[in-house]
């Protein structure tokens, strides 16, 4: 695996030197950044832009949105290729995606916001709020453990019925090692989000919606979509490497929208400019416009490796924070990041990561289905590298 890994990798190092070579050369044509809620014609990087469209051209991804900032500026806010191939519907800025499990981060700010307010406790076990979990060894997990993937539980991740039915019916199942023992991606964020709804006695997609999006500003932030909204949503494809052709993908974890509850763990629809202000809230130690979201000591906290020693994560050198992935030794695809840098990916190929130390935010945004692992795609590693390669060249 890690083989093929470094394989892929080797395949895109001589697009690293054209990156680099594109940027000097073009570094001059970059408009001034732009304040992330200026309504100016936000900047583009050429490299940003052309590394995306290769793919596009190759006729394996049908489009992108990205979005680099730093200190809250855009550097670069593009879109190339198309929301949907066969009508030929333009990929556009404000184009809504299905973010998957980039949810997750959002659910974890869910239950830390009840941690701050005295209604949940990371490290008191969740029986006290989920009776279900009443019984052993299921008793013994905690907030901390489902927030760090680390609860032993295990599920493909689809409500089955209801957040509450989901659940329980969790909470049925034999757990795959003791609390906190080993990593193992896991459903763990959904039962964060039934905790919420208990702790708070609100459902848990209102929660989100008036504690984390309203305050925010990120109204394209939701998990059912309007009709209207509907026609933003960019199609899933799927490549067929016989043919060398996409297809639409049909994504049954998603359900029909009239009878679909609210995922914690990959039910969000989002948009470019609206995870970029959730990620400007998360740099700001929990504030954003004078809006605060989190207490700054939980954001440490929330930002801090949980996991030990612990094997975690889907790509070499990472750790778990409290539902975020963390870059602890940067390697392969996350060697241009600095250490400490977090965020979240998505099956679809989503991906959004802050770099504390640049005080930067990277996030792209595609609906790609069948990547063998959307964390080492091929897409985010040319994205980073062109993204990080003009970040560095404004040194």
């Amino acid at each position: 695996m890690l083989n093929r890994y470094t394989a892929r990798i080797d395949q895109f190092l001589p697009f690293t030197t054209f990156v680099l070579f594109m940027v000097l050369s073009a570094h001059m044509l970059v408009p001034a950044p732009a304040r992330g809620d200026d309504t100016t014609a936000p900047p583009v990087v050429p490299t940003i832009s052309a590394g995306l469209q290769q793919f596009v051209d190759r006729g394996d991804l049908a489009g992108a949105v990205a979005l680099v900032a730093q200190h809250g500026e855009f550097v670069h806010l593009g879109a190339v290729g198309y929301a949907n191939v066969d009508s030929q519907r333009p990929m556009r800025l404000d184009t809504l995606f299905s973010i998957m499990s980039m949810t997750k981060p959002v659910a974890a700010v869910a239950a830390l916001i009840c941690c701050d307010e005295g209604k949940l406790a990371l490290d008191e076990p969740l029986a006290r709020w989920l009776p279900e979990f009443n019984s052993p060894p299921h008793n013994t997990i905690t907030l901390r453990h489902v927030l760090t993937h680390t609860s032993g539980l295990f599920s493909d991740q689809r409500n089955t019925g209801t957040l509450a039915e989901t659940v329980a019916g969790l909470a049925k199942q034999k757990l795959q090692f003791e609390p906190g023992s080993r990593w193992l991606y896991s459903p763990g964020l959904t039962v964060a989000g039934r905790a919420v709804e208990v702790a708070s006695g609100m459902p848990f997609d209102e929660f989100v919606e008036e504690r984390i999006c309203q305050p925010l500003k990120m109204p394209d932030t939701e998990f059912r979509l309007s009709p209207d909204d509907g026609k933003r949503l960019a199609t899933t494809y799927a490549y067929n490497s016989r043919d060398k052709v996409l297809s639409p993908a049909r994504i049954n974890f998603l359900g029909p929208m009239e009878t679909r509850s609210p995922n914690p763990s990959g039910g969000l629809y989002s948009t470019a400019t609206d995870l970029f202000r959730f990620y400007r809230m998360l740099l700001g130690h929990g504030e954003l416009d004078g809006v605060r979201i989190l207490k700054p000591e939980t954001v440490d906290e929330m930002r801090r490796p949980q996991t030990g020693e612990l094997k975690a994560g889907f790509v070499p050198g990472s750790a778990w924070g409290l539902g975020v992935g963390l870059v602890q030794q940067p390697a392969g695809i996350t060697a241009m990041l600095s250490p400490g840098t977090f965020g979240h990916g998505g099956m679809l190929g989503t991906q959004a990561w802050a770099d504390p130390e640049r005080e930067a935010i990277l996030i792209l945004l595609i609906q790609r289905a069948g990547l063998p692992n959307s964390d080492a795609s091929e897409y985010r590693l040319v994205f980073q590298q062109a993204a990080v390669a003009a970040l560095d060249a404004d040194k």
